[in-house]
Formats: structure tokens, C-alpha cells, sequence
């Protein structure tokens, strides 16, 4: 053997333990949670997380910098565009009804560190968001009283004129969010219970804007003397579309609280398209007759509702507004405080955090540990940090997360089917199965020819035409165009985003890179599509696959490279912080890690075929039993 051998043996095995997949339980209905959420809790959550500050800030700032009264266009193409992210969100939440979201989706397709850090990524989405939307409720409820909190806090402590600190601390955000962080660790059905309130409350209150806005609209300020319907044009559009696209980023509540459904096959994909299309409908609205009451370019970004109430002389209706945008970021509170803990129980429970937050109280069933300890973290960055320049950066890592779960989509699809739809929906299937039943479970070998082609081979039609992709094993041909696929998504985003003057380059060098990664995304799709899909119907499958995940994969990447070079820093020091505790400890308690261990794994062993049909089988057996043989069997231990 070569001096090098046992080191590439080494690094191999090394660069798979980075990629083992998690297996799933035969029952994934089994949980330590209490199963106890409904479709129209799941719906109000949905909801909860995505309406809720946005809606009174958000409008106002788009309208009136970006997009004008096109901003209902802007919020429209969004929804759209959250939409293929929500699918696939749907799907995977319906066939892996587990607690972890995009971090646990990510495990079961497409590797242990992809997943640790899409976890990684969540867990300070969730951190830095729930803080910046306790300032946000803190200083809307000093507006109302013309500030004098702010300024009593500022009397008594000073100001602070420190890079990265708020100006004083805030003691009001931090206390909503540890009076939060107690309600939400009193378990599952009190969270719903408050979560219902705020959301009817928040509902009826947008109802109320939008009929009395209708009554008060002047459809003279679309018209060209207030500048047009669209005075920024096309570009501002799109502007205004990348922005709104983060108020649909709290779907995912949904996908992480599928443990705890009652039905997750059902309600998880029914509460995500519903809650999506109540949201949607709430921005229209609101952005709609926002603009028509009073014209965009006079809006105040910082309270646009509730001054636009007021300049038409209707004060009272302002203090409403009030109660309604408080409501709502009660809501977005809940939502950030529920989803975070169950982030980092799922990871805890895998190995890959610290032991202590996989911990769940008897009685109420929650993990009370991972709710206390970052719901006073959460509390100390609302209290202390200015989350202002922070905001940006909660968007990498969400559409970094959305990312992912389309490239998983196209991964499970593609994978080898279970045999029954209680297994593991995700596991690619290895060569040699680990079946409980002997009779019933008997794999037939040397007949594949007869059978009908298994997920990721190629399909049988297009075996003239395109042979030399049938000389990969099934999955082979697929892993690399969706890696393909990915590059040139990139490639084509950077060309559409920069444009040939930041490039540097000629026109018609500009034109030929666009074709060629155009090119290249479209073909990587079409070998997808030559090949054999999963078709099941137990469960919910989103349509159009791979084009729907593919779009929606290159959509977050042109919106990702939007974002400011600050904001790629940031984000790359938090994953170096996160490779740290991985390889510091993740990848060594890690559940995958313990099952490799020696005397601690099964052994596999593959019959092969004898003389008659009844003798071909696969069995199982542990390594501390010797493996039944017959006289005309020929036994030897499968690779694992």
C-alpha cells in the first residue's frame, strides 16, 4: 500500500462523517411534545410571525422611497415569491413532521454540517430579530406617549454614544420579552391561546384600516400630478419587492412546530398556504389604501398608518392603530420565542448542542431550559444593543435556510422511495436495506429490468437518446446537476444583480456570460427532469418539481447578493463561530457519531442469490450474533 493510502483514508472518512444523513424513526409521529396544536393554531402562528411590525413600518418606508403607490405591486411579486419557498417549506413539514425546521429538513437530505450551520444560522435569525421587534413594540408604545420614557431613561442614565450600543438602555423591550419568554414556557396551548388573541385582535384591526381607509380614499393621489401609480418605475418595483420579502419570512413557524400538530400531514401544508394568503392580503390592503388616502410621497416611514389617520382628521382611529400594531408584534414575539427553543432542542436532541437544551419538562412538555436561556439572551440585545444596522443581516440567513430546503426538495425527490409510509421518507436507501419483517420484505435480485425504474434512475423513454447518463448509479447523474444547477444559479445571479459596468466587463462579454450560466441552469434542469421522481400519494408534494424549487433557489440568491459587503462580514464571522462549536463539540456527540462508534453498530450482511428464487433475500444481524447461513448461500458483511 502506498505511503499516502491511510491518510485519503482517513480524510475520506473524515469528509463523510461531515455528510452522514439523520435516519429517522420508524414512527415519526412518536415525540416527547404534546401533539396538541390544530390546523387554526398552526394557521395563527403562521400568521402571528409574519404580520406584525412590518405591516406599520414597512408600508410606509417602501411606499414613499421605492416603489410609491406601487408598493402593493412590490408586496404581490413577494408573496409570489415567498410562495416557492413555502412549498417546499410545506412539503418537507408534512412528510418529516419533526421540531427543527430548515435545520432538521437539511439533516435528512443533505448532510450533518450543512444542517449545523442552516441551525447555526436560524438560532441568531430568531436571537436578533425577536430583540429588534422588542425595541420596535418598546418605541411605538413611546410614541404614543410622546416619548417619555425615552426621555426619563435618558435623564436618569444618560445617553450613550457607544458604536453598536443603543443610545439608552431599554428596559421596557426587555421586559416584554422575559414576561414573554414565561408565557411561552407555560407550554404549547397557552402560547396558541395568547397568539390567538393578539392575531384576532390584529386582524380586526387591519379589517378596520382597510374599510375606513376605502372610505377615505382620493384616487386622485395615484394619478400623474401626485407622480403616477409607479414613479420610480420597474426598478423601484423590484426594489420594493426585495424588500417585502422579508415580511413573509415567519412561515417557518409552522415547519417547527410540526411536532407538536395533531395532524401534520394535513395541517401543516393547509395552515402554510393559508397563513401565506392572509398575510398577503393584509399588505395589499393596508399598502392600498395607505397610498390612496394621502399621497406617498408625504408619508411618515415611521408611522405611516397612524399619521395618515391623522392628517385626515381622525385621530381616534390613530390610537386604534396603535392597539393593532402592538398586537401584532405580541404576536411576532410569541412566534421568535416559540420557533427558537425547538431550533435548539431538535440540534440538542441530534448531539450537535449542548445536552441541557434537549431537556423537556413533564408537565408542560416544552423545552423550558432552551425558552428561559434565550429568552434572557434575547431580552439582554433588546436592552443593550442598537439592532438598527443588525436588521440587514436577519435576512442572509433566512434566505439562506429557504436555500437549502429547495435544494433538499430536489434531493428527496429523487432518492430511492420507502417501502412502506411509515419509514423514513428521506434515507437514500442503501444497498442493503435493515428490514424488520422477513416474509413480507423479500427484494427480488436480478429482476430490476422488470420493474419500474426507482427514483433517480433515468428515465426508460429517454434511454436512446440520452444512454451515457444511464452509466451512473441512480443519484449520481442528479447529485451533479443540482451542484451544477447551484453554480450556475450563482453565476447567473451575479451577471442579473451587478450588471456588466460592476463586472468590468464588455457588453458583449456581459451578454455571453449571461447566456452561458442561462444556458447551463436551463440544461442542469432538463437532466433533472430525465430522471425518475418519487410519486407519493400519502402526503403533500408540491408541484412542478425541479423547476419550482430551482426558481425559488435562484431567486434567493440574486436577493442575497443584494445585501451589503457588512453584511457578508458579519455573516462570515458567525459561521466561524459556529464551525468552532461544531468541530469543538457537534461532531463528536453527535447521535450519527455514537452509532459509528465500534460494538455499537450493526453489522449488515447481503444474501447473495443460490440456486432457487425462494433463498434470495437480505437479512439483518447484530455483530455480537453469527449470521445464519444455509449450505447454498454464499454470506458476506455489506459495505456500510
Amino acid at each position: 500500500m502506498a505511503p499516502g493510502m491511510p491518510s485519503m483514508s482517513r480524510l475520506a472518512h473524515f469528509c463523510q462523517k461531515l455528510n452522514r444523513l439523520k435516519p429517522l424513526e420508524e414512527s415519526t409521529m412518536e415525540t416527547s411534545l404534546r401533539r396538541c396544536l390544530s390546523t387554526l393554531d398552526l394557521t395563527l402562528l403562521g400568521v402571528g410571525g409574519m404580520v406584525g411590525s412590518g405591516l406599520y413600518v414597512l408600508t410606509g418606508t417602501v411606499a414613499k422611497e421605492m416603489a410609491g403607490p406601487a408598493v402593493l405591486v412590490s408586496f404581490g411579486v413577494a408573496a409570489v415569491a415567498s410562495l416557492l419557498a413555502a412549498l417546499c417549506y410545506a412539503e418537507f413539514g408534512a412528510r418529516v413532521p419533526r421540531t427543527g425546521s430548515a435545520y432538521l429538513f437539511t439533516y435528512v437530505s443533505m448532510g450533518e454540517l450543512w444542517a449545523f450551520l442552516i441551525g447555526w444560522n436560524v438560532l441568531l435569525e430568531y436571537l436578533i430579530g425577536g430583540a429588534a421587534v422588542a425595541r420596535a413594540w418598546s418605541g411605538y408604545l413611546d410614541a404614543i406617549f410622546s416619548h417619555r420614557i425615552r426621555n426619563f431613561t435618558e435623564a436618569h442614565m444618560g445617553a450613550w454614544q457607544v458604536p453598536f450600543l443603543a443610545r439608552y438602555p431599554d428596559f421596557l423591550a426587555a421586559g416584554i420579552l422575559l414576561l414573554a419568554s414565561a408565557f411561552v414556557s407555560c407550554g404549547a396551548r397557552v402560547s396558541s391561546w395568547l397568539n390567538h388573541i393578539f392575531s384576532a385582535v390584529s386582524l380586526v384591526v387591519i379589517l378596520f384600516i382597510s374599510i375606513l381607509g376605502f372610505v377615505l380614499a382620493r384616487p386622485h393621489n395615484w394619478s400623474s400630478e401626485e407622480g403616477g401609480f409607479a414613479p420610480f418605475g420597474f426598478s423601484g418595483i423590484m426594489a420594493g419587492t426585495a424588500t417585502c420579502f422579508y415580511a413573509f419570512v415567519g412561515f417557518d413557524v409552522i415547519a417547527a412546530s410540526s411536532e407538536e400538530a395533531r395532524n401534520p400531514q394535513r395541517s401543516v401544508p393547509m395552515a402554510i398556504a393559508i397563513s401565506l394568503g392572509l398575510a398577503a392580503g393584509a399588505y395589499i390592503l393596508v399598502s392600498t389604501v395607505l397610498t390612496l388616502m394621502v399621497p406617498w410621497h408625504s408619508l411618515d416611514p415611521d408611522s405611516a398608518l397612524a399619521d395618515a389617520f391623522y392628517r385626515r382628521g381622525y385621530s381616534w382611529a390613530g390610537f386604534i392603530v396603535a392597539a393593532g400594531s402592538i398586537c401584532a408584534m405580541n404576536t411576532v414575539l410569541l412566534s421568535n420565542l416559540f420557533s427558537l427553543p425547538r431550533i435548539v432542542y431538535a440540534m440538542a436532541s441530534d448531539g450537535l448542542f449542548f445536552q441541557v437544551f434537549a431537556r423537556v419538562q413533564p408537565q408542560t412538555q416544552v423545552p423550558v431550559v432552551g425558552i428561559l436561556v434565550f429568552g434572557v439572551l434575547m431580552a439582554f440585545l433588546a436592552l443593550l444593543l442598537d439592532l438598527e444596522a443588525l436588521v440587514q443581516f436577519l435576512s442572509i440567513g433566512t434566505l439562506l435556510a429557504y436555500t437549502f430546503v429547495a435544494a433538499s426538495i430536489i434531493v428527496l425527490r429523487f432518492q430511492k422511495a420507502p417501502p412502506s409510509s411509515s419509514s423514513d421518507p428521506s434515507s437514500p436507501g442503501p444497498i442493503a436495506k435493515e428490514y424488520n419483517s422477513f416474509s413480507d420484505r423479500i427484494q427480488l435480485v436480478g429482476m430490476e429490468e422488470a420493474l419500474a425504474p426507482e427514483p433517480g434512475q433515468l428515465r426508460p423513454a429517454l434511454r436512446p437518446y440520452l444512454g451515457f447518463l444511464s452509466a451512473y448509479s441512480p443519484g449520481a447523474a442528479v447529485s451533479w446537476a443540482l451542484g451544477i444547477l447551484v453554480s450556475s444559479a450563482i453565476t447567473l445571479g451575479c451577471v442579473l444583480i451587478f450588471g456588466h459596468s460592476t463586472l468590468h466587463l464588455p457588453y458583449w462579454g456581459y451578454t455571453l456570460m449571461l447566456l452561458l450560466s442561462t444556458v447551463v441552469f436551463l440544461l442542469s434542469l432538463l437532466v433533472l427532469l430525465a430522471h425518475q421522481q418519487q410519486h407519493r400519494q400519502d402526503t403533500f408534494q408540491i408541484p412542478m418539481v425541479p423547476l419550482t424549487p430551482a426558481l425559488s433557489i435562484l431567486l434567493n440568491i440574486c436577493l442575497m447578493l443584494k445585501l451589503s459587503y457588512l453584511t457578508w462580514l458579519r455573516f462570515s464571522i458567525w459561521l466561524l463561530l459556529g464551525l468552532a462549536v461544531y468541530f469543538g463539540y457537534g461532531i463528536w456527540h453527535s447521535k450519527e457519531n455514537q452509532r459509528e462508534q465500534p460494538g455499537l453498530t450493526a453489522t449488515r450482511y447481503v444474501v447473495f442469490p443460490s440456486g432457487s428464487l425462494e433463498e434470495t433475500v437480505q437479512a439483518v444481524q447484530p455483530c455480537s450474533q453469527a449470521p445464519t447461513q444455509e449450505p447454498d448461500l454464499m454470506v458476506q458483511p455489506a459495505s456500510p
